[in-house]
């Protein structure tokens, strides 16, 4: 039975605000309401915000204190730095001697391009002395007079000693400005991008927090209790407070949005997500459900900052047909029907389009003369990637970018008659021009992360899907589908996307003390933001190349029940492995399970070589959540895996030139699968898996597995 309780995603994109209302519960998308997005109000984007809020409300006939959760994405920040509308920065470095030297020399990011003419507005200041108040203030007053709106400080080996950048904060408060000190953006070594990263976010550090303001007064003035949360550029969400710490994480969270909503809703465990708008294609990776993150490069500078790896086509449902001086296609974009200021050929009617020949134009001065137009009855129209998709019947009854197929083959047929072949073989001519640019990126973006292209499917997303993902899913081999409500994939991303955060830290030789303190203290970030501490996960990765260890901690606001409308039984998820194991379900056989997750495999016999054994973990769903192409899978109790587990990656631990390689080791616990693979020493495994048993009863049961590494 469904609950009143609701969860609302608001993403805020250039044009419009979209808004969803999700039930709590069942996950079913309950209502959707799209509004302008209001830039130019005096409240800014938080006045569509709430406007969308209320309208929302009405539509689903909810009342504020309904609203489980509330979350907002924004392109804001992003926006704020490609426009190059940002505050003046006042820098104070830090340091004596060679020291000196160092920060003198961070005084160049006032070099930075944010936008063509416009540089980042810095004032930099130095003291020798932190803990000289006299000469802080001094510098806090040279810096206000050159126009600082926000300051950062910044000193060398920060992250180790963070009580000179305190000092600094300490002495600057009483002049009220908004400010930051370095190590507080990321704990990573390298002066240079740490300020730099620290410098950014300080430049929209002053307009982000006017709208987190505005947006939590409103809120709060509408009736809603519900913490309000912030969708960052990794796939989370997190806090309102500390967004305003570190705006800079809602840069290039448009595109993560999307992201989540295919890991949430469609539950994604491989694959590639397509976001296709009317100009472009968002092209991002799930690897073993999780979203590819990178650091991101921002005003053409690598950063500290770990946001998805998205990479972007010029492709999209609005993209116009080029073609060549010998008569054929010779391309799809990058302009758009939405660029050129033209509607869609499809969406005419057959009256408007009576009457149609092709001419060729130059949608914007500058480009090259051959993109496709029919000049009809009723007009001037474009001929689209959404035309070529709905001639082929590509576009599903009820999809956002459906129209009529006789209309849309009477859009391609005049162009057909031009290629001199028919309607058919035209539009296929055009899906496969737009769709050879964003297949070239899909399949550089599988290699890269070494997806299992037999086992990858790819999820399209976006008002565009339709567009692109049926297509490239036939040219590629791969398994593909539009995702459901693929209009506002966004926003519900945004109302379902769990709170996030990143502690990483540079510790060479890490004890397993110090790993495990990383990984609580990414806990306890994650809680403290007001994840249900009963249900937080924590993803452990340690690089021995570089002495980095990370923990990423995911957790959701409330403890999600598992009381869904749709179950899948035995046979369900039996054919569900089948199908991803590329075998006969009589081939396919229970390993193990728990109550949330069930294991199967398949034996593959070879001559004079080990016995391969293919894994596939399966959730109560029916969706493959974990796959491995050979694992060793073992059950156990709480009370009996620590002497297991030790048995288990002692026999499966290699030893070589290239150091200790501990099993890939990955715990069944409740209706969890604690990933332990990123750590490669055995004693720090063996602590992180000890953790995660801790608190829990004697008797409840562990399934282990294990994949070998080479």
């Amino acid at each position: 039975m469904n609950t009143s309780r609701i969860r609302v995603g608001i993403d805020v994109g250039g044009t419009f605000t979209d808004a969803v209302a999700v039930d709590a519960t069942t996950l079913e998308l309950l209502g959707q309401i799209k509004v302008p997005t209001s830039h130019h109000h005096a409240d800014g984007v938080a006045h569509g915000i709430v406007e969308a809020l209320d309208r929302l409300l009405e539509q689903t006939g909810c009342a504020p204190t309904d609203v489980a959760f509330l979350a907002h994405g924004t392109t804001q920040a992003t926006n704020a730095l490609l426009e190059g509308d940002v505050a003046t920065v006042g820098l104070i470095g830090i340091g004596t001697g060679p020291s000196a030297v160092f920060t003198r020399r961070l005084a160049s990011f006032g070099k930075l391009e944010l936008a063509p003419g416009k540089r980042l507005p810095l004032a930099y200041a130095h003291v020798a002395d932190p803990d000289d108040t006299a000469a802080v203030r001094h510098a806090v007053e040279r810096l206000k007079e050159d126009g600082a709106q926000v300051l950062v400080a910044s000193q060398p080996f920060s992250v180790d000693r963070p009580e000179g950048e305190q000092a600094v904060l300490d002495a600057a408060r009483p002049y009220g400005l908004p400010m930051t000190a370095a190590h507080r953006i990321t704990s990573l070594y390298g002066l240079h991008k740490r300020t730099r990263t620290a410098v950014v976010n300080a430049a929209i550090l002053p307009r982000m927090l006017a709208t987190a303001d505005l947006v939590d007064a409103s809120i709060t003035k509408a009736g809603v209790t519900a913490p309000l949360m912030v969708m960052r550029c990794d796939g989370g969400v997190m806090a309102l407070d500390e967004m305003r710490r570190r705006p800079l994480l809602t840069v290039l969270s448009g595109p993560a949005a999307g992201v989540a909503g295919a890991l949430m809703q469609e539950r994604v465990s491989e694959g590639v997500f397509l976001e296709t708008g009317g100009t472009s294609t968002d092209i991002s990776v799930v690897r073993r459900g999780k979203v590819a993150v990178r650091h991101a490069t921002v005003l053409g500078k690598t950063s500290y900052l770990n946001a998805l790896d998205v990479r972007t086509v010029g492709v999209g449902g609005g993209s116009m047909v080029r073609i060549g001086d010998d008569g054929r296609i010779a391309g799809v974009g990058p302009r758009s029907a939405h660029i050129a200021g033209l509607p869609y050929a499809c969406f005419a009617s057959p009256d408007q389009l009576r009457d149609a020949r092709v001419a060729t134009v130059r949608p914007l001065d500058g480009d090259p003369a051959d993109y496709v137009v029919l000049d009809a009855a009723g007009g001037r129209f474009a001929v689209t990637m959404t035309c070529a998709a709905g001639a082929l019947g590509r576009v599903p009854e009820g999809d956002f970018a459906h129209c009529d197929p006789e209309t849309a083959r009477a859009a391609i047929a005049p162009l057909a008659a031009v290629l001199g072949t028919d309607v058919a073989t035209a539009a296929t001519r055009i899906l496969d021009a737009g769709v050879a640019q964003v297949k070239s990126v899909v399949d550089a973006m599988i290699r890269d992360y070494r997806l299992d292209k037999d086992t990858a499917v790819v999820v399209g997303g976006g008002g565009g899907a339709a567009s692109i993902t049926p297509h490239l899913a036939l040219s590629s081999g791969m398994e593909g589908r539009i995702a459901r409500h693929n209009e506002v994939i966004s926003p519900i991303g945004v109302a379902l996307a769990l709170v996030r955060e990143q502690v990483e830290r540079i510790v060479p030789g890490a004890s397993q003390e110090q790993i495990l303190a990383v990984r609580a203290e990414a806990e306890r970030a994650v809680v403290a933001q007001g994840a249900a501490a009963e249900g937080v996960e924590v993803e452990v990765t340690v690089d021995p190349q570089t002495s980095t260890v990370r923990a990423v901690a995911t957790g959701a606001t409330e403890l999600r029940t598992r009381d869904r409308a749709h179950r899948a039984d035995d046979t369900e998820r039996l054919r569900a492995a089948a199908a991803s194991l590329k075998a006969d379900p009589a081939a396919v056989h229970v390993l193990a399970g728990t109550a949330a997750h069930t294991v199967y495999g398949t034996e593959t016999r070879r001559r004079l070589r080990p016995t391969r054994h293919a894994v596939r973990i399966v959730d109560m769903d029916g969706v493959v959540r974990h796959h491995a192409a050979d694992a060793h899978v073992e059950t156990t109790t709480v009370a009996g895996a620590p002497e297991v587990l030790a048995r288990l990656v002692g026999e499966s631990t290699s030893y070589g030139d290239g150091g200790v390689r501990a099993p890939a080791l990955r715990l069944l616990l409740g209706s969890r699968i604690a990933d332990l693979s990123g750590v490669l020493d055995p004693q720090p495994l063996l602590a992180l898996a000890h953790s995660e048993l801790r608190s829990r009863a004697a008797d409840e049961p562990v399934v282990a597995v294990l994949e070998v590494r080479s």
